[in-house]
């Protein structure tokens, strides 16, 4: 299977700061991307209708129109499009409504070179899997239902799927739908984020076992990160996780931590 160059691409970048838009921009196009900058989120707008982008960098504080905002928008406008948030100033609040709202990740200033073009390779890659994914799901459904249409074909030639084939994870009443992305928990299915279901795909692979936090980060975004940025990534999803699994996040029945070390997750049958 044939996935996009990572190191192809276009992508836009939003931030009033000068500096950091000249910044980003030089070590994204010598890493073998286009930019196209804008300096607040009107500008952005005008950006994103008038071209065709890979992926969005967005500053959290803009003039005007502030970051979050902007974010609800692009998810309305452009459901695909990854969205990463830049900020100077963490706070686990921010990051929570971040993931609401749908960012893939969220990245604090100053950000190294390389852990920008790292980052950035891996969101691409994981968009090119997923599209291909879904053409691929959708070629089969297609074929599938010209079979179906000739009388010449019995229906005992495609049988139905196992419900336990590789298509579903299931642990206790939790069951995670790998193609079409779905969350259910006993009778209840579970709106979720494409970067939450990463999470909670690891954490229900590795179960019952310890997941570390930069496994977590490592398996789930493609990203190699150092203890501290890893343990600070993976709490604001996990903390998306309880929100969206435990009948009470602060008393969580799934989700354990591991103290200094990671999570697990534990569902009875």
């Amino acid at each position: 299977m044939m996935l996009a160059n990572p190191t192809s691409g276009s992508i836009l970048l939003v931030d009033d700061e000068p500096s950091l838009r000249q910044t980003f921009t030089q070590i994204l196009r010598q890493a073998g991307w286009q930019v196209t900058t804008a300096a607040d989120g009107p500008e952005g707008l005008r950006r994103l209708a008038g071209d065709h982008f890979d992926l969005v960098f967005l500053d959290i504080r803009l003039p005007g129109m502030d970051g979050l905002e902007l974010l609800g928008m692009i998810n309305h406008l452009y459901e695909d499009l990854p969205v990463v948030l830049l900020t100077a100033h963490a706070s686990l609040q921010t990051a929570l409504d971040a993931i609401r709202l749908g960012a893939v990740d969220y990245l604090l200033k100053p950000i190294k070179p390389a852990a920008l073009i790292q980052r950035t390779q891996a969101i691409l890659v994981e968009r090119a899997k997923r599209r291909r994914r879904q053409k691929i799901y959708e070629q089969i459904a297609a074929l599938q239902a010209e079979l179906t249409s000739l009388d010449a074909v019995s229906p005992a030639v495609l049988p139905a799927p196992a419900p336990d084939d590789d298509r579903f994870l299931r642990r206790g009443p939790l069951c995670l739908d790998l193609l079409a992305q779905r969350v259910t928990l006993g009778d209840q299915a579970l709106a979720i984020t494409p970067t939450a279901f990463d999470y909670l795909v690891v954490l229900a692979r590795h179960s019952p076992e310890v997941v570390t936090y930069q496994t977590l980060v490592a398996e789930a975004q493609g990203y190699q990160a150092d203890l501290l940025p890893a343990r600070e990534l993976a709490r604001w999803h996990i903390h998306s996780l309880r929100e969206l699994l435990e009948p009470d996040p602060k008393q969580p029945r799934y989700i354990f931590n591991a103290r200094g070390v990671g999570y697990r997750l534990i569902v009875d049958g």
